[in-house]
C-alpha cells in the first residue's frame, strides 16, 4: 500500500504560478510511476502529466504543455508539479497517483484506470 498526500494548492491570479507537492509513504517510492490528474466541477477526470520510476521519462498533456513541469525526488518520496502561466481553465482539484512498475508508462500514462493509488486532492483556483 502507498499513501499519497498532495499540498500546495490555492487561489492565484491568471498568469501566476504554483508548485504542487505529493508526498508518498508506505512502499518504496521508486517502485512506482507517478502521475498528476485534475477534475473540474461537472467535468471528466483529465490527465495532466506523468513521470517514470527514475524520472528519466516524462509526459504532459497538450493543454498544459510548455507551462507545467513534473519532477520527482525519490530519496524524499516526493513528486512535484510546477505550474506556470496559469489560466482560469486550469481551475480544478489536482490529484497525484501511483502506477505499478509492472506497466510500461509509455503505454498507459494518461489512463487513470492503471493508477492504483490516489491522493485526496488539492484545490487550485485561478481567477481572471
Amino acid at each position: 500500500q502507498v499513501q499519497l498526500a498532495e499540498s500546495g494548492g490555492g487561489l492565484v491570479q491568471a498568469g501566476g504560478s504554483l508548485r504542487l507537492s505529493c508526498e508518498a509513504s508506505g512502499r518504496t517510492f521508486g517502485n512506482y510511476n507517478m502521475g498528476w490528474f485534475r477534475q473540474a466541477p461537472g467535468k471528466e477526470l483529465e490527465f495532466v502529466s506523468a513521470i517514470n520510476l527514475s524520472g528519466y521519462s516524462t509526459y504532459v498533456a497538450n493543454s498544459v504543455k510548455g507551462r507545467f513541469t513534473i519532477s520527482r525526488d525519490n530519496p524524499n518520496n516526493t513528486v512535484y508539479l510546477r505550474m506556470n502561466s496559469l489560466k482560469p481553465e486550469d481551475t480544478a482539484v489536482y490529484r497525484c497517483a501511483a502506477m505499478s512498475r509492472i506497466y510500461n508508462l509509455g503505454n498507459y500514462y494518461s489512463s487513470g484506470a492503471h493508477y492504483a493509488y490516489w491522493g485526496q486532492g488539492t484545490q487550485v483556483t485561478v481567477s481572471s
